[in-house]
């Protein structure tokens, strides 16, 4: 070839480099592009979450479904799935359980001597009032019965009803309930349902039927019962310190919490722990909110000591004014734990 056709040429194969080189360079910033975009090549600038480099083009997702190559990261709907049954997700249906019912723990009021003496029961929520005295009628354990709890209410006897309305129970017993006895049973046996039904804070009185027939003269002896009536109607047959908690059988650790209440000289009055061993584990003096006539309540916390675990008591007492000695008004059996 001539020198002139050389140089003549050369141009040609110059540009033809040229184009292929820019070709080149622009196909690897496409893919650079492409690539930042898609998530496989890294974020883009300002992008606020990481991809993971894909397979194939494609990443997974955070709800299943897929990353489109060339979209700006937008995830692509996942097809829709049968709709599962309440649990069937992690296994085959199972039945729910059944809910337990809601037990309540209440006092009933026997009779300690002659006068009424709270002992724990269980009922079933709602109708709380209605089974503690369904539990009332059922009379004493053998443990309360060991430890002299009694009651006035006729074997045989039968909640036929209870309502409440505006804080008084009209409480309906079979006829049973006024068999036998003079006006001591008579009375013994009204204050124990009364104060049975008014442990409860939505009854303040109670109102009495028999087989469905409003009272207004009970027994023989022609106890008043034309108006509803409360504890207080019955405050002769309270001892003059109630310790409404702990109750017969219970077991207590210190300190002890011990409430109720009391109609005491100046309100003031002890209680004392015995432990296992029969030996004082505590003895505090106590103040109710009023006494001397008028009943008041107590809320105390007893730290003691016991030397044993075991069988304990609880007694409520006052020192008499005239020689000093103890006039013991309840005792409690306690399980006393060190």
């Amino acid at each position: 070839m001539s020198v002139e056709n050389a140089t003549t040429h050369r141009p040609h194969r110059m540009r033809r480099t040229l184009v292929l080189a820019t070709t080149v360079v622009l196909a690897s910033s496409l893919a650079t592009a492409c690539g930042q975009e898609d998530g496989s090549g890294g974020t883009s600038p300002g992008a606020d979450r990481t991809s993971t480099p894909s397979t194939g083009g494609t990443t997974g997702g955070t709800d299943g479904g897929t990353t489109t190559p060339g979209q700006g990261g937008t995830t692509a709907p996942t097809a829709p799935t049968a709709p599962t049954s309440p649990g069937t997700a992690n296994g085959p249906t199972t039945t729910p359980k059944p809910t337990a019912p809601h037990q309540v723990r209440t006092s009933v009021y026997f009779l300690h001597g002659e006068q009424v003496s709270p002992a724990p029961r269980m009922v079933t929520a709602p109708t709380t009032a209605a089974g503690a005295l369904r539990a009332l009628l059922a009379g004493p354990s053998r443990y309360e019965s060991r430890y002299g709890r009694t009651t006035a209410i006729p074997s045989g006897t039968t909640l036929r009803s209870v309502v409440v309305r505006r804080h008084v129970a009209t409480i309906d017993l079979s006829g049973r309930y006024d068999d036998g006895g003079g006006s001591l049973s008579m009375q013994a046996r009204l204050a124990q349902v009364v104060f049975t039904a008014t442990r409860f804070p939505s009854i303040e009185k109670v109102r009495f039927e028999l087989d469905g027939k409003p009272v207004t003269s009970f027994g023989g002896e022609g106890i008043v019962l034309n108006h509803p009536v409360g504890r207080a109607d019955f405050e002769d047959l309270a001892p003059q310190i109630l310790v409404e908690s702990p109750l017969i059988g219970d077991t207590v650790r210190a300190p002890l919490r011990v409430w109720g209440s009391a109609n005491t000289f100046e309100a003031t009055f002890k209680l004392k722990i015995t432990d296992a061993a029969g030996r004082t584990a505590a003895d505090v003096y106590v103040t109710a909110t009023s006494g001397t006539g008028t009943r008041g309540t107590f809320d105390v916390t007893i730290p003691y000591r016991a030397t044993r675990s075991g069988t304990g008591l609880l007694t409520a007492y006052w020192n008499s004014l005239e020689d000093g000695h103890a006039v013991v008004e309840d005792t409690v059996p306690l399980t006393v734990q060190r």
